[in-house]
């Protein structure tokens, strides 16, 4: 193999694909990166797979000879960024299977292992196909991902549920203490064959991460192309793939967990509720994250308030539209803050029954999202 390419171009697909390749692979091969040289495309394809996900990206390239290799994702990622921002070239030593780079600052060589061995990507033959837009898909991303759990021991609650009904895609994401759901509008949400696509997947919320990094830098205006059956999902990016293996397991029936009715509405300016909950926060990170919130329909305001012992306390209070009767209800402050920054408008809406059950934030505007938070007991 031997290509010449603008190292800008090499070190940017190096770092998509080498965001999959596992810290400690089961084979040591998987590890590296596998390199495919296409002169007749004159394009450098490059592949990263642990086994669960894997990334596959294209760019142009002046290629002089084809060939394929893999070499260690690491190490050429991090010799690459260094180079000087110009043409590089690159040259496989075929007797010791590695390659020379060569820049106006000098000359390194890389060893590499045979693509041989080099596990295959998954597809998906016999499955469902659809085609999503890239608003839609980063939208409901957003107003989702943040609210999955952390926690491995949880496995399906790890990922984002994702459910299409003719023209709306739903994105569902709960740790079990808080759900955010998301209905974005997408026409173009069909299967190849014109019927509607049946998806009811959980994607992992890690894999969902680099799709939107992903899409951040995709410029075409063609829809994604989606392909999956029940264990894999296949997104397709013109010349960028992401495929992952879906997590097993029912997902919750997060809707029955919505209350249909409240009797009480809040209606806040979001960035004064947000920038109230960031002071307060201060002193509540120094015990336990709980913030108490104050009803009051008769001064039509909400306090917010702190009681971090031997610490200090904190008290602001913020205008507000209140229906219903007075309530004190306790949240964790991070849970609020965080709905806060996924739901992007002017004004948001504070939906609650008791200091116990279930309350919902909601944004008044154009996106459709309920985040559900439970609240935390005061002990009085």
């Amino acid at each position: 193999m031997k290509f010449i390419c603008p190292q800008n171009d090499l070190n940017t697909h190096l770092s998509l694909v080498g965001r999959v390749v596992p810290a400690r692979p089961s084979r040591p091969i998987l590890s590296n990166v596998l390199v495919k040289v296409d002169e007749e495309a004159q394009s450098v394809t490059l592949i990263g797979f642990d086994e669960t996900m894997g990334i596959q990206t294209a760019f142009k390239a002046r290629v002089e000879e084809p060939g394929e290799l893999t070499l260690p994702a690491k190490l050429l990622e991090s010799i690459v960024a260094r180079l000087p921002q110009e043409d590089i070239a690159i040259q496989e030593i075929a007797e010791d299977t590695a390659i020379t780079i060569t820049s106006s600052s000098g000359e390194y060589q890389v060893r590499g292992l045979s693509a041989e061995d080099y596990p295959n990507l998954p597809t998906v033959e016999n499955g469902q196909a659809a085609e999503l837009s890239v608003e839609s898909l980063l939208e409901g991303m957003r107003g989702a991902l943040f609210a999955s759990s952390g926690d491995e021991t949880k496995q399906v609650l790890t990922g984002v549920h994702l459910m299409a009904e003719p023209e709306i895609l739903e994105f569902a994401a709960t740790d079990g203490h808080r759900l955010s759901v998301v209905k974005t509008s997408d026409e173009s949400g069909t299967g190849k064959s014109g019927e509607d696509a049946k998806m009811d997947v959980t994607v992992p919320a890690k894999a969902l991460r680099d799709l939107e990094r992903m899409l951040q830098g995709y410029t075409s205006s063609e829809p994604i192309s989606l392909k999956f059956d029940r264990t894999q999902v296949v997104f397709e990016l013109g010349e960028q793939q992401l495929t992952t293996r879906l997590l097993e397991g029912q997902y919750p029936n997060y809707r029955q967990l919505i209350p249909k009715q409240f009797e009480r509405q809040v209606t806040l300016d979001r960035k004064q509720l947000t920038d109230a909950l960031e002071r307060i926060a201060v002193l509540a990170d120094q015990k336990n994250n709980i913030v108490k919130l104050s009803l009051d329909p008769e001064q039509q305001s909400v306090a917010i308030s702190v009681e971090a012992q031997e610490v200090g306390s904190g008290r602001e209070v913020v205008a507000a539209q209140v229906t219903g009767e007075a309530l004190e209800i306790a949240f964790n402050v991070r849970y609020l803050l965080d709905g806060l920054k996924a739901l992007n408008t002017n004004e948001v809406q504070l939906q609650c029954n008791t200091a116990t059950s279930p309350s919902v934030m909601i944004p008044l505007g154009e996106l459709q999202m309920t985040y559900l938070v439970m609240p935390v007991q005061i002990r009085s």
